[in-house]
Formats: C-alpha cells, sequence, structure tokens
C-alpha cells in the first residue's frame, strides 16, 4: 500500500495546480447550467446566478459545491502547490453570509425537500466540514457562513432518512451509500460538538439499508451513464462503520470472489467513447470513483489480507484510465471530475 500512496502523492504534487485552476475557472462559469427546478405558478425563473449567488457555476448546483471543496481542500492541505492567494479571494467573494443565506432561502420551501437529494446535500455538508475542522481564521468565517445552509440539509436528512425505507443503488446522484458516505464526516463532527442525531440515524440507516447484504450482483456493472460504483459505494459506507476484522467479514459475505478478481467487471475500467457526450463521460468518474473505493477498502481491511493485492491492481488501472481526461477536454467532463480526481489522490 506504501507504494500506490506514495504514487497517488506524486500524481497530486504533479496535477494539483491544474486541478485548482480548472475549479478556480468552473466555479464563476454560469453557462452552459443545467438547473433543476420546480416551477411555481407566478414565479419567473430566474438565471442561475439570481438563484444561487453562491454556487451559480460548474454546469450545475452540486458540482459547483463540489469545485469550492476541491479549493478549500487545496488550499488547507496543499497551499504551497496552488495559487493561494487567488484561491483565497475567490473564497472569500463568494462564501458570504449574504450569498449564503439566499442559497438557504432557495432550499427552505416545502417543494425543494427533494432537491439535490441526497448528492448536493452531502457535498455541501462535505464542504462545510473542511472548513469547520480547519483552524484557520479564513476558514472559520467561511464555516459561520455556510452553518445555515448546513442546518438546512441536516434537517432534511433527519426528516428523510428515518421515512426512506428502501435504498437506492444506482450509479448516479440518487445513490443513497455515497451520500450517507459524505455526510459522515460532518455527522462526526456534529456528534463532537454534542449534537449526535445525525450521526445515529446515518448508522441506523446505513445497516438498515445494507447491513445483511450479501452475493451483490457486480458484474451488472456498469450502466452506461454511471459516475458511481453502487456496489463499492456500499461497500466503501461500511468501512466508515465497522472495525477492519469486522469489515473483512461483511466485504467477504457482499463480494465473495475479490481475491480471485471477480467479478471480473468491478476490477475493469470502463471504456469512455465520447467524452463530450454529458452521460457517456460520466464514465470517466465511475473510474476515478472505483480507484478512490478500492484504496479506501484496502485500508479497512486487516494487513495481509489476500485480497488487498487485487484492489491495488485496480485502484491502479482506474486511475490511470481516467485521471489524465480530468482537464483540458469538454466541460461535459471538466465540470465535475476534478472533485473525483482530489477525492482520489488526496
Amino acid at each position: 500500500m506504501a507504494g500506490w500512496d506514495d504514487e497517488r502523492g506524486r500524481l497530486l504534487t504533479a496535477g494539483a495546480d491544474e486541478l485548482a485552476r480548472t475549479a478556480l475557472t468552473n466555479v464563476v462559469r454560469e453557462y452552459p447550467h443545467h438547473e433543476t427546478h420546480w416551477q411555481v405558478e407566478g414565479v419567473p425563473i430566474a438565471t442561475p446566478r439570481q438563484s444561487h449567488p453562491c454556487f451559480y457555476g460548474s454546469c450545475d448546483w452540486h458540482s459547483c459545491v463540489e469545485m469550492f471543496w476541491v479549493l478549500v481542500r487545496l488550499l488547507r492541505r496543499h497551499s504551497a502547490l496552488v495559487p493561494a492567494t487567488e484561491i483565497r479571494r475567490t473564497l472569500d467573494e463568494h462564501l458570504t453570509t449574504e450569498s449564503l443565506a439566499a442559497e438557504a432561502a432557495y432550499f427552505t420551501p416545502g417543494e425543494h425537500r427533494a432537491t439535490q437529494r441526497p448528492y448536493g446535500w452531502s457535498a455541501l455538508l462535505e464542504l462545510t466540514v473542511e472548513t469547520a475542522t480547519w483552524d484557520d481564521p479564513d476558514a472559520a468565517r467561511w464555516s459561520t457562513a455556510l452553518h445555515e445552509l448546513s442546518s438546512v440539509f441536516v434537517t432534511r436528512y433527519l426528516d428523510w432518512l428515518p421515512r426512506a425505507t428502501y435504498p437506492i443503488r444506482s450509479g448516479v446522484h440518487d445513490n443513497g451509500a455515497f451520500g450517507l458516505s459524505r455526510a459522515l464526516p460532518y455527522a462526526d463532527h456534529l456528534a463532537a460538538q454534542g449534537d449526535p442525531r445525525l450521526r445515529q440515524v446515518i448508522t441506523e440507516t446505513a445497516w438498515r439499508w445494507f447491513g445483511s447484504d450479501s452475493d451483490y450482483p457486480g458484474s451488472w456493472e456498469p450502466s452506461g451513464a454511471d459516475f458511481l460504483s453502487p456496489a463499492l459505494a456500499e461497500a466503501e459506507l461500511m468501512t466508515r462503520l465497522l472495525p477492519p476484522a469486522e469489515f473483512g467479514s461483511w466485504l467477504h459475505g457482499f463480494l465473495p470472489g475479490l481475491a480471485d478478481r471477480a467479478p471480473a467487471a468491478l476490477f475493469t475500467p470502463a471504456i469512455v467513447t465520447d467524452t463530450s457526450d454529458g452521460l457517456i463521460a460520466h464514465l470517466h468518474g465511475l473510474n476515478l470513483h472505483r480507484a478512490w473505493c478500492w484504496q479506501r477498502l484496502t485500508h479497512a481491511l486487516p494487513v495481509g489480507d489476500e485480497r488487498i493485492s487485487a484492489m491495488l491492481d485496480a485502484a491502479r488501472a482506474h486511475t490511470h484510465a481516467s485521471l489524465p481526461q480530468v482537464t483540458g477536454g469538454s466541460y461535459a467532463v471538466e465540470h465535475f471530475l476534478a472533485y473525483y480526481a482530489l477525492l482520489l489522490l488526496s
């Protein structure tokens, strides 16, 4: 694992500046834009920036939130590799109390209660925890500004999860496992501050949805527009809820053939035939998501587990299949892929 971690470090060092500059460009690019919006009688449709004075760029709301996470994470952890002054200026201009209050107002009406659920909700909580856990004066100000909007989505999670009888196992935004996984760090932060409710409901839901799963049909993946692996998203979530010895046993029941590199579909990078097609281009995201999941799984297993070697090989193969496509290509890829690249490399 040390060799792969070193390789990831080299890839990050080589690519951090370009990831940062891509995110800086994307967060202020208003068009093209895709908006999921309830139309209400008598209320005119607003421009992206009118609806979202903070998160109007990067083609869609959740991708814009992810690009801000890219900027914060690079600034926090790798400031020497990126244009730090420009990043701070951009964050200061966007993560303001006024703009984020307007974002909260957009999502508060009841007709928007399912908008961006759970993908965008968790992306925002992921951004918030990155600022809230950073000992930096600017980050403290950004975290305070994000608090109201974060509280909207925490409340939505607390309301929705107890009523969500069944998981959604798709390979796109509705995927429940990936949503819960990304929300857990903020839930842990809230629990450390004395509010365990989100952590409790996520844990209870994860076990209810996934705890008894076995013989998952991973050979059915991928679907043609996936940017998430339903199988590996579920396994990655469970790494956060189980100690290594117990996780290894659960994983054996869930995907019993991993030591033999089966199912082969999960170990084989997806083929992307047209990066200008927004849905086909999703598959580059799938490759990077799989690579991130495989490496997460290796760290959750006991040292010497026979499955680790196969997982590391899969992580490398998927990384090298799609990492070169993250920047410099079609906006169908570039509006979102930097997030998955940094998730994998950092």
